[in-house]
């Protein structure tokens, strides 16, 4: 039998993950296939969760199902840590939609608070200088001086972490990690916009 409380919870938690797909996670990162997967584990967690409260399991089975689950589904696909990140707060937030916390008002404030840390966390504007990618240079270089310099000048921004992942002799390339800070002066084109300046 359901409580006075859940259809509260329960559409606290439809809310929150309308808000957290529709509001935060498809208008930043555009994946279309990553609205279906958030809004089926948020379901399905809701379900298994009210299932679990009335059936005779422990909690400890519902969280090692929950672990399964998601374990298969993230080795199942490459996710961005950003998506990694909303993939876990759709189960989250699922688990306070399906599980009966007192007093009543605690399930709804951490949802807020999920989707308030989400807005901060991933804002655009936050460091919105910084980048992180993989690059693969084509010639096999060992002195990271001269990675660091290359890297710059192909970035336009200042290295600021690198790690070689891999350096092949044979087809002369070395791939690196490098998170750096872009720049607006060594951007391509910057410069001839400042010399020509405001047209008369």
């Amino acid at each position: 039998m359901i409580a006075l409380s859940d259809p509260w919870r329960l559409g606290a938690d439809a809310l929150a993950v309308v808000v957290l797909v529709f509001a935060l996670y498809f208008p930043r990162h555009r994946r279309r296939d990553m609205v279906l997967a958030i809004l089926g584990v948020n379901v399905g967690v809701v379900a298994v969760s009210l299932v679990l409260l009335r059936a005779d399991a422990t909690a400890g089975l519902g969280l090692g199902l929950f672990g399964v689950l998601s374990i298969i589904r993230l080795r199942s696909l490459e996710l961005d840590q950003e998506e990694v990140a909303y993939y876990f707060s759709a189960i989250a937030l699922g688990l306070l939609g399906g599980v009966r916390v007192t007093p009543d008002w605690v399930a709804p404030a951490l949802m807020v608070a999920i989707l308030t840390v989400l807005f901060v966390g991933d804002h655009p504007r936050l460091f919105a200088s910084y980048r992180s990618q993989h690059v693969t240079l084509d010639a096999a270089i060992a002195d990271h001086a001269e990675i660091r310099r290359r890297l710059e000048a192909l970035l336009g921004g200042t290295v600021v972490r690198m790690k070689v992942k891999r350096l092949d002799l044979v087809d002369d390339t070395t791939t690196v990690d490098v998170r750096f800070r872009i720049d607006e002066h060594r951007r391509p084109g910057a410069e001839q916009r400042h010399v020509a300046g405001p047209s008369t």
